[in-house]
């Protein structure tokens, strides 16, 4: 290269113009070869099967100097949760529920565009929401996983944006398999039933209902009966009247005189207030 050229030259015309006894040996050049460039270890590719098998829940969010996003942050009991299944990305918790596409190509997450309900929320910052969390999980971002007893999914964006969530498994990871789809008819009263270990207990009165591939109701409803224990993710108001469709799990060796059946939300179909 030009510059050790030149370095070698200057050493030949010190040699010519020394005398005698300053003819000491120069000091060795430094060698012309330049030590290997540093590199950055490639991030490591993230496995889809550990995204679908936890929800990944909001922890933190930063922006490129550090500052939280406060934007992201509105309800401490319902952060948002983002959820990966069969190549699609699903945001909830959120005024309106999201979802789109995506692909993962090791490090590399890209979301696309992503389609929402049009549900309005009176709290403003609750419909700003939407947008804030969209705006940042849409385009490329590196994606980084720390295993352990709870992962971390980490994002970091172009811009500098970091959004960090911890991993909760879920009821497919929890039960061991993906349950049974049951649509049920839940009443807008609660009924009393008995209860070994919890006096005046308050049961939801269920039956089950069937859909068909249209989305219509068919055949005949089954009984109403009072369900003993809560459907997880279901937050029952007094008067409204709703159809979920849940995953039903088997619980493999449940305590005594605990159900054998676990039931998991799996979104709401129908919901009215009666008069």
């Amino acid at each position: 290269m030009t510059r050790f050229a030149l370095l070698s030259l200057t050493l030949a015309l010190a040699a010519c113009t020394r005398s005698p006894q300053d003819a000491s040996p120069p000091a060795a050049a430094t060698s012309s070869t330049p030590p290997p460039a540093a590199t950055t270890p490639a991030s490591a590719a993230i496995d889809t099967a550990v995204l679908g098998a936890h929800h990944w829940v909001l922890a933190d969010a930063v922006d490129a100097t550090g500052r939280r996003v406060d934007a992201l942050f509105v309800r401490a009991d319902k952060p948002v949760t983002v959820d990966f299944a069969d190549g699609r990305i699903g945001v909830s918790n959120t005024c309106n529920r999201m979802g789109g596409t995506y692909t993962l190509d090791g490090a590399k997450l890209t979301v696309g565009d992503m389609a929402s309900t049009m549900m309005a929320c009176s709290d403003p910052r609750l419909m700003a929401l939407d947008s804030a969390i969209g705006e940042r999980l849409r385009g490329a971002q590196t994606a980084a996983v720390q295993a352990g007893a709870t992962p971390t999914l980490t994002l970091t964006a172009a811009n500098g944006d970091v959004l960090t969530f911890r991993g909760e498994p879920t009821a497919q990871t929890r039960f061991g398999g993906p349950g049974e789809t049951v649509f049920l008819e839940i009443a807008a009263q609660p009924t009393p039933c008995n209860h070994p270990l919890i006096p005046d207990k308050q049961c939801l009165q269920v039956r089950e209902v069937q859909f068909d591939d249209k989305g219509l109701r068919t055949g005949t409803p089954g009984e109403w009966q009072p369900l003993y224990q809560d459907i997880e993710g279901f937050e029952h108001v007094v008067g409204t009247r709703n159809v979920v469709r849940v995953k039903r799990h088997a619980i493999r060796n449940p305590p005594a005189d605990a159900p054998a059946t676990a039931y998991v939300l799996d979104m709401v179909v129908e919901s009215d207030t009666t008069p």
